[in-house]
């Protein structure tokens, strides 16, 4: 009974209290509608899962999602595969066999004629890239000016830039044949006996630049688009000052169209440093010319590539031609700032 008793006052207690207080609420809730402030009950906010940065890259990830696809697989894959490779005896069926750095020891030790073929691309960029540099900086200059007809020359100086390389060196083939060559004929009409071209040593890389020289109208048009940009107030107030036309090219056109010249030398010593299809189509087999004239260093690394099969070795030279071009690159970069001026003359 006295238990009974206890658990009858406990419950009546309980629910006292809750009574009162659902009552004070209930008063403090009239009170405050009497005064005149309403509760007003807080949305809950939704925590968000993705916030819109996020969403934003993953978009920009998946639409460039191809050109990732494309880069790993195609690019980066084979570029960690040949420098795995570099250290190995591989000739593309064997097992690779690790051997160090033999390879890269092998080029200055055992090969002959890789300083030959090294030499042979360095007197290319030295004198290819300042002559088709400067050869399409004139064209353009030439052909920026008002005269009737300039759209038809444009078209005919840009036309070799866009024709088949191999037929192009078929061509040249005819054209600088010692005996009925039509350059040797040209020359034969002012008493001037040509000299035999692709068969001798000393003029084998010459024919190569005069070749390249008839194909500038690529950079030609990259020229004449930032010329047409130059202001033309700047020259009028240059020939007010007196400025004659060759003050005014090397004063006003010239450090104006210095960021394309900058651009036309990294990417020219870049690709003069990988010709090889010229001496590869060019010469007997590819055989690199007469006295190895020809033998350019990408030809010599392709005829050890697929030639001889000496695959570990081949990608040892391709990574030493990549520090090369890269460590050019860095020089171009650094050297760059010195003479390169952009708009306002603000060095970048």
């Amino acid at each position: 009974m006295k238990g009974s008793n206890a658990e009858v006052i406990s419950d009546t207690t309980e629910s006292g209290r809750s009574t009162g207080l659902h009552s004070g609420n209930v008063k403090l809730k009239r009170k405050n509608e009497a005064a005149g402030i309403r509760a007003v009950d807080k949305p809950v906010k939704k925590k968000k899962i993705i916030n819109k940065k996020t969403k934003d890259n993953l978009f920009g990830y998946l639409f460039i999602s191809p050109w990732l696809l494309g880069f790993f697989g195609l690019t980066l894959g084979p570029m960690i595969f040949s420098l795995a490779a570099s250290f190995t005896d591989y000739n593309i069926t064997s097992k690779m066999n690790f051997i160090g750095l033999d390879n890269y020891k092998k080029m200055f030790t055992i090969d002959e004629m890789f300083m030959t073929s090294l030499w042979n691309t360095l007197y290319f960029v030295l004198f290819s890239v300042p002559a088709t540099t400067a050869g399409a900086i004139l064209l353009a200059v030439l052909l920026n000016q008002k005269v009737r007809g300039m759209k038809f020359f444009r078209t005919i100086f840009y036309l070799p830039s866009i024709l088949s390389g191999v037929a192009v060196y078929f061509l040249w083939m005819q054209l600088l044949s010692p005996s009925t060559g039509m350059i040797n004929t040209f020359l034969a009409w002012f008493g001037v006996d040509g000299p035999a071209w692709l068969f001798d040593p000393e003029w084998t890389k010459p024919s190569l630049i005069i070749m390249k020289l008839w194909s500038v109208g690529g950079g030609m048009l990259l020229y004449l688009a930032v010329l047409q940009g130059v202001s033309k107030e700047m020259y009028e107030a240059a020939e007010l000052d007196g400025a004659n036309i060759f003050h005014k090219f090397f004063y006003i056109t010239l450090p104006m169209i210095t960021p394309i010249i900058f651009f036309d030398i990294v990417t020219s010593t870049i690709g003069s440093f990988q010709i090889f299809q010229e001496a590869y189509v060019m010469t007997d087999n590819g055989s690199g010319g007469p006295a190895n004239s020809l033998l350019f260093y990408n030809l010599h690394m392709w005829n050890n590539a697929f030639e001889i099969f000496d695959m570990g070795y081949a990608t040892a030279m391709a990574w030493f031609l990549f520090v090369i071009v890269l460590f050019l690159t860095f020089i171009n970069l650094k050297l760059g700032k010195k003479w390169v001026y952009y708009e306002g003359g603000d060095k970048k």
